[in-house]
């Protein structure tokens, strides 16, 4: 849709939101700003060079571009050491292989966010019958709801009391869930909840969709090991595959362990020529996240103009790019999915259609014109198909163009009323 087709009463409404949203636009800058320079002195102190970019074939022995990497990722997410890999299928592999370095069998994993994400519950063995008892790997699981909006820090002590945690996991993001994202502040007081009573329980962070919204991460908090995915937030819409684990040495050793196998693990994996991308790509990421949050703040504005629930609102402190619209009926969340990817600048001609996807336990539509297949960082939109029908909205490479695709979507709705 050109923007020729939109209403005068969108556009108003659109540059209305823009006026409001300097003062949010200026501070999100600053934070862009500072992580920019933490990238940046990381390059700098590693001495990031041509020569790096090269890539190796085979077994992958001596991979500079790739050992450098790990160092330069350990340094900006404030960890001992890192693992980035084009070999992460995606970011549910890297965090199951983070869960897997600190869990054995007859250990237990808490979850201190409340029941896990669709796609881990499979990684954990998990089932509806087998919750609160040892999985089909013989570790055990528990969780830990979340008090309103915010985790429970009293009942997270009393749960991670237990000597035989030994994994404490905390989603930083909000999943397909109503509550709020969660601040780094916050991260670090769950983790001092844990190490009061359990100092033996290794504290492990989803950041997906987090890193670089903040100028900390979760390791500058207190967290043991984060993880995440490539074709989110630290790809910067660039790296085309792959995912990363930061945090403790010995446990950043064994998730090695896991990927590939004991007494290799991240000595080998051929990069295949791609390092260039990876560097690239995170060296963008802080102003690619940029994009994105301020896309979100736009589309929060105008889509509660128009009389929908948003989270987080327009104005609020933002913790992860997610935005959430609830929209209580299947057909104007279709028809935003639809405008989005209309708007995207590949496939936009496809129509997107709820589809059993695979982990999850109903159907599930998500548009994304993605040059990257599933690319979260570029504009995208998913929603499980279950009342109260909200969209998860995420991602855009360009301010300019998200700001199109939400006037777009926002416009569908219109003409469907």
């Amino acid at each position: 849709m050109s923007p020729s087709c939109i209403s005068e009463r969108l556009l108003a409404l659109g540059k209305a939101a823009e006026g409001e949203a300097g003062f949010i636009f200026e501070e999100l800058n600053r934070a862009a700003s500072k992580n920019t320079e933490k990238v940046l002195s990381a390059y700098h102190k590693h001495r990031v060079s041509d020569a790096l970019f090269a890539g190796t074939t085979g077994y992958g022995y001596s991979d500079s571009g790739r050992d450098v990497l790990d160092e330069i990722y350990a340094d900006v997410f404030g960890g001992e050491a890192g693992l980035v890999r084009i070999t992460f299928v995606n970011g549910t592999h890297a965090i199951a292989c983070a869960l897997f370095s600190a869990l054995r069998q007859g250990d237990v994993l808490l979850s201190a966010t409340g029941p896990l994400y669709d796609t881990l519950k499979t990684v954990a063995g998990l089932n509806e019958e087998k919750r609160g008892t040892f999985s089909d790997y013989g570790i055990g699981y528990r969780e830990v709801p979340m008090k309103g909006a915010l985790p429970d820090l009293p009942a997270i002590s009393a749960a991670a009391t237990d000597k035989a945690v030994k994994a404490v996991f905390i989603q930083r993001s909000r999943g397909y869930s109503d509550r709020r994202a969660l601040s780094c502040a916050m991260i670090g007081e769950i983790v001092e909840t844990v190490r009061k009573v359990n100092r033996n329980a290794a504290v492990i962070v989803d950041n997906c969709y987090g890193e670089f919204v903040e100028t900390v991460e979760p390791c500058d908090v207190g967290a043991d090991l984060v993880a995440g995915s490539l074709i989110k937030n630290p790809g910067g819409g660039i790296a085309p595959a792959g995912g990363y684990i930061v945090g403790r040495e010995d446990l950043v050793k064994a998730a090695a362990f896991r990927l590939t196998v004991p007494g290799i693990g991240g000595e080998c994996g051929a990069t295949f020529g791609q390092n260039r991308l990876l560097y690239q790509g995170f060296f963008m990421a802080p102003h690619t996240v940029l994009q994105a949050l301020k896309t979100a703040v736009f589309c929060a504005y105008v889509m509660e103009k128009l009389g929908f629930s948003v989270s987080p609102s327009f104005s609020d402190k933002r913790y992860d790019i997610i935005q959430t619209i609830r929209f209580g009926r299947e057909g104007p969340l279709l028809e935003f999915c639809k405008g989005i990817q209309q708007s995207s600048p590949v496939d936009s001609f496809a129509t997107p259609e709820p589809w059993d996807m695979p982990g999850y336990d109903c159907k599930v539509v998500m548009a994304a014109g993605a040059f990257i297949q599933g690319a979260s960082i570029e504009l995208s939109c998913d929603a499980p198909m279950r009342e109260p029908y909200t969209a998860y909205l995420q991602g855009a490479l360009t301010y300019e163009s998200g700001r199109l695709g939400i006037l777009t979507a926002a416009q569908r709705i219109i003409e469907l009323s």
